[in-house]
């Protein structure tokens, strides 16, 4: 009996912390942090009898100090835990699925997918009172149809669940409760003994707003590191997958081939260079586009135009950056491209009388939309750095006798060059990296062609390509699409490198 108490209280205990324990372990925490402020705060004062002027720092800063040291430990290493338990947990559990488990095509990651949805499963079935705790733990695939059981309480499952994974499903829910549970206990166990520690440091004589002070620059050091570190991991990742692609495949064929086509059944040619062709060219179209227009654009708004209709012109211009890349994607489809082929195309039925243009997707389809969507970047950026140009030197070249246009186009512009480099460099990264536009504007052929009004596809659209359906990752096929993403970064990366050189050679000589 007593077990079997113990057993439903671990059972109802599990499914609470799994369905809210970071929440609780949370709220919880904070409720510390405010009553470790007002006691702390309260001790401080009460040690100089009452007279906060004998304290060393405000009455405040000792409460920080107590909120600081209870709950940043706390949520740190709550944060920590939830990064690592899943690995720990996924690498004990991994143990009972059997080799045999393992589909040819597939990899055991896949099936510790379907352990983790069948042990959630559980969890809400659990929770919703369709079985109890220790109906859960008892289960077995051979006599319960778990996949109709759990689809009762709404989880939908692929196939029907082998007994493998049925275990190793009912471990990972063990393991998981008796985690997240120790969790529970040490974050909070640790928030307590901050919260002491505070009481007995918050004296008259404590350097509290000392103590704030550097924990506030610890915090922002972390902040910055963890964004560099964040950086080094993504680069990290595809830096070791392609390394694996490379063991499969060789780097000759991937850097110098001539040809793109992918094929899961083996022998496939996975040349970047068609790819890399397809968005150089795509993304100078957008940006042939994107810069004049923007550029004059902004020297209009800030030299020229009236603060009535700039008020009016730049919001309206700035719309266009929070339109969804899908929608460009159709308004290139259905709009631009038609009206594409109705000029180069249709034969003697077109506008021309030619037909250059076969579809509605093409190069110069994706190139000009998605220099539409470039266009408030550009000119957004380039105001405001145009703005930012210091009046004296406008005023000394109207005291020189320069005229207004003389004056922007020999004083204005190459002061604010540096800034404008920079515009066009996010303007550049932006177009490199689309995806939307050149999937629905212009197609998914990689071919090398200098015709603008033929069907292309680009190193993004390839990488969504190859990493979408039921893929194995452990294949050449689909590793290929991290060698193009890390290929892209350092694209990208001399990008920024050009353009960094450029605003420091200006930059010295306007400054």
């Amino acid at each position: 009996m007593i077990c079997a108490t113990r057993s439903q209280i671990g059972g109802y205990v599990g499914s609470l912390l799994n369905a809210g324990s970071v929440g609780f372990v949370v709220i919880a925490v904070l409720v510390l942090t405010a009553a470790g402020f007002v006691l702390v705060r309260g001790r401080a004062v009460a040690s100089v009898s009452g007279d906060a002027r004998r304290l060393h720092s405000l009455p405040n800063y000792y409460g920080y100090f107590a909120g600081m040291m209870v709950a940043v430990p706390a949520l740190l290493l709550t944060a920590l835990w939830m990064l690592i338990q899943p690995m720990v947990i996924q690498n004990t559990v991994i143990d009972l699925i059997p080799a045999d488990m393992v589909a040819e095509g597939s990899s055991v990651n896949l099936v510790m997918s379907d352990v983790r949805r069948v042990a959630d499963g559980l969890d809400v079935a659990v929770a919703q009172g369709a079985m109890t705790a220790d109906a859960a733990a008892a289960l077995e695939a051979d006599q319960t149809d778990v996949r109709a059981l759990l689809a009762d309480v709404g989880v939908a499952l692929g196939s029907d669940v082998a007994a493998p994974v049925l275990e190793a499903a009912q471990k990972y829910r063990v393991m998981t409760a008796r985690g997240t549970g120790t969790m529970a206990f040490v974050v909070l166990a640790l928030a307590i003994l901050g919260l002491i520690a505070a009481m007995w440091m918050s004296t008259g004589n404590f350097r509290a707003r000392n103590m704030v002070e550097r924990g506030v620059l610890v915090l922002l050091m972390l902040a910055a590191s963890l964004a560099i570190l964040t950086t080094v991991g993504i680069v990290l990742s595809m830096l070791f997958e392609s390394m694996n692609f490379f063991r499969m495949h060789p780097w000759t064929d991937f850097f110098f081939g001539g040809k793109w086509a992918p094929n899961f059944r083996g022998d496939s040619d996975l040349s970047i260079l068609p790819l890399l062709w397809g968005t150089m060219y795509i993304s100078v179209i957008a940006l042939l586009v994107a810069v004049p227009i923007g550029l004059f654009s902004a020297i209009y708004l800030s030299e020229y135009a009236s603060s009535s209709v700039r008020s009016f012109a730049k919001p309206l211009l700035e719309i266009l950056a929070g339109i969804p890349t899908i929608v460009y994607g159709l308004f290139a489809l259905l709009t631009v491209g038609p009206f594409l082929v109705n000029v180069f195309g249709r034969g003697d039925n077109g506008l021309l009388g030619v037909e250059w243009m076969s579809g509605a997707t093409a190069v110069l389809t994706a190139g000009l939309v998605m220099g539409i969507m470039l266009i408030p970047f550009v000119s957004s950026l380039s105001d405001d750095i145009i703005n930012a140009v210091p009046q004296s030197l406008r005023d000394g070249s109207f005291g020189l006798g320069a005229t207004h246009s003389e004056t922007v186009r020999q004083v204005v512009l190459p002061a604010a060059l540096p800034g404008i480099v920079g515009a066009i460099l996010l303007a550049a990264s932006r177009a490199i990296g689309e995806t939307m536009i050149v999937v629905l504007g212009a197609g998914a052929i990689a071919r090398f062609s200098a015709n603008p009004l033929e069907a292309m596809t680009t190193i993004t659209t390839r990488i969504v390509s190859q990493l979408t359906g039921d893929t194995n990752f452990a294949s050449p096929e689909t590793l290929v699409a991290f060698a193009l993403g890390l290929t892209l970064f350092v694209l990208t990366l001399g990008l920024n490198v050009l353009a960094l050189y450029i605003v420091r050679k200006y930059r010295e000589q306007y400054e």
